[in-house]
């Protein structure tokens, strides 16, 4: 998608794809180091143990917010040292939803993940250029264009129920009832996924 819009936008830009790898079993993203060199695209791979490290270092936190965090730092950091400012994440309405939930049922907090922002340091802004897309979108466009699909297979996330998947679970079942529900939910969270300083 960002190839496409590379041929079409008024701005020029380069594109590079990293992989963070959390040495979680089984996770092998190795099928995309030969889709992105047939693309032209600069791959750069990284791997730490973010799953033996959360052992030690979480500090009350979940795991997913604890690999969240050492994710995103790793990205920064691969960003930098290659020169790249912009931070492209394929997270979509579905996730920007469940995220809007378990904050407000959770943290009291109206909050969501932004569309476009900088980071604190203020050196690298992160997009999300499918906050509108739904999920099932990218999976019938990734199946329709045979896309190398790198399963999920965090063994927090997917060995037990979490709320993020109990949140899903519950947009599942309203949407059933209310067949128009995430185009209301896009209409309020729009607001939420500004970043005013940008």
């Amino acid at each position: 998608m960002l190839l496409h819009l590379q041929k079409k936008a008024p701005v020029k830009f380069e594109i590079a794809a990293c992989t963070v790898d959390p040495q979680s079993p089984d996770f092998d993203p190795s099928p995309l180091k030969a889709y992105l060199a047939e693309l032209g695209v600069p791959y750069f791979y990284e791997s730490q143990p973010i799953v033996e490290q959360a052992k030690t270092a979480m500090q009350g936190d979940s795991f997913c917010s604890f690999c969240s965090r050492m994710r995103r730092g790793i990205l920064y950091r691969t960003a930098r040292e290659n020169g790249y400012n912009v931070l492209a994440l394929a997270q979509h309405l579905d996730d920007a939803a469940e995220t809007f939930l378990m904050s407000t049922f959770f943290g009291g907090k109206l909050r969501t993940m932004k569309a476009h922002y900088l980071n604190d340091a203020g050196d690298i802004r992160i997009i999300r250029p499918f906050i509108y897309l739904r999920e099932r979108q990218t999976a019938a466009f990734a199946k329709a264009a045979k896309l190398p699909v790198i399963a999920e297979n965090c063994p927090s996330c997917f060995a037990v129920p979490t709320e993020r998947w109990h949140m899903k679970q519950l947009l599942a079942e309203q949407e059933k009832k209310h067949s128009k529900m995430f185009a209301s939910l896009l209409t309020a969270l729009k607001p939420l996924l500004r970043d005013e300083r940008v």
